[in-house]
């Protein structure tokens, strides 16, 4: 294990990538995900953007999540395959903070976008005639900006605390970026109050939007039973089970690393499950809500059908 001098501010990261070829496997098969989630959610973002079929609500929140998606996925990985690159693991106090304010904030806001998202589904299938009302354009911005806004008030609370307690044990992160659960190991202090504030903003962040949805869903699964359309339930079910299995991916492995006792967690299982709520989750929202919506890929079809047009 990497040191570092006590009397140094920086911290050391000591990465996901082992000093072997499974190592350079997974650093190459990373940075081919990250290249894939920034063409899927910035070209996920300009179809919505560009194509006026998709201007509905729940496109518009569609359109946030991929933004939310692109710079959370870029808060990690550049950071991670720059070190491995040049085998420099260190990075800034100040550094330090930076990544885990915008990443509590990014982490935040998708928490809190993705109960919204499951909210605007369930007026659309269980009050379809008060839809146009109910969810306005003037109702997602501020479901949007809500998400912000909280996710920035709780990162920054967290933020702050881990800037300003004293770390007088080594300085190596046992993490690929600056998960404050994971600084704090590091710290000289007793952090049971902090701990518990974990505890909290995890439930009120992951746990209770995660609840939520699942009731949320089990309402629009009831209603679906009883759709006398069999296309209605088909395209009912494909749009639950399509926000569910995006649901599951991210608040799963979140929950459950956030909500275990320090003496439960080991920094090689927090690692892992931290690729799928960090890496693999904005990789995958573009995939599915793109290739399970009709209206999606029928505009995507077209943006080819242009494109191909302008160089014939």
């Amino acid at each position: 294990m990497e040191n570092c001098n006590q009397t140094s501010t920086d911290f050391i990261l000591l990465g996901l990538f082992p000093s072997s070829r499974f190592g350079l496997f997974l650093f190459i098969l990373i940075v081919l995900i990250f290249l894939l989630a920034l063409f899927g959610n910035l070209s996920m973002i300009l179809l919505i953007f560009l194509n006026i079929h998709l201007h509905k609500p729940m496109y518009f929140l569609l359109s946030q999540l991929s933004l939310i998606d692109l710079n959370y996925i870029s808060t990690i990985v550049p950071k991670m395959a720059y070190n491995y690159l040049f085998g420099n693991k260190s990075i800034s106090f100040i550094g330090c903070g930076v990544q885990s304010f915008f990443f509590l904030t990014l982490a935040g806001a998708e928490a809190l976008l993705l109960a919204s998202m499951a909210y605007d589904r369930y007026v659309a299938i269980c009050f379809p005639l008060h839809y146009s009302i109910k969810i306005t354009r003037r109702v997602c911005v501020l479901m949007i900006i809500g998400s912000w806004i909280m996710g920035s008030i709780n990162s920054c609370a967290h933020t702050t605390y881990a800037l300003h307690i004293p770390y007088c044990r080594s300085r190596a992160i046992n993490h690929f970026f600056c998960d404050v659960p994971a600084m704090l190991t590091l710290a000289c202090i007793d952090t049971w109050v902090y701990e518990y504030t974990v505890f909290v903003s995890t439930t009120l962040f992951l746990l209770c939007p995660f609840i939520g949805i699942v009731c949320s869903y089990g309402r629009v699964l009831r209603v679906v039973h009883h759709m006398n359309s069999a296309e209605g339930k088909k395209k009912a079910y494909s749009t639950c089970s399509t926000h569910l299995t995006v649901v599951t991916f991210y608040y799963a492995p979140f929950v459950y690393t956030y909500l275990r006792p320090r003496y439960l967690r080991s920094p090689t299982e927090d690692k892992v499950l931290a690729v799928f709520y960090t890496i693999l989750t904005p990789v995958l929202n573009p995939l599915i809500y793109s290739l399970k919506n009709k209206e999606v890929m029928e505009a995507l079809r077209r943006a080819i059908q242009r494109i191909c047009s302008v160089k014939m």
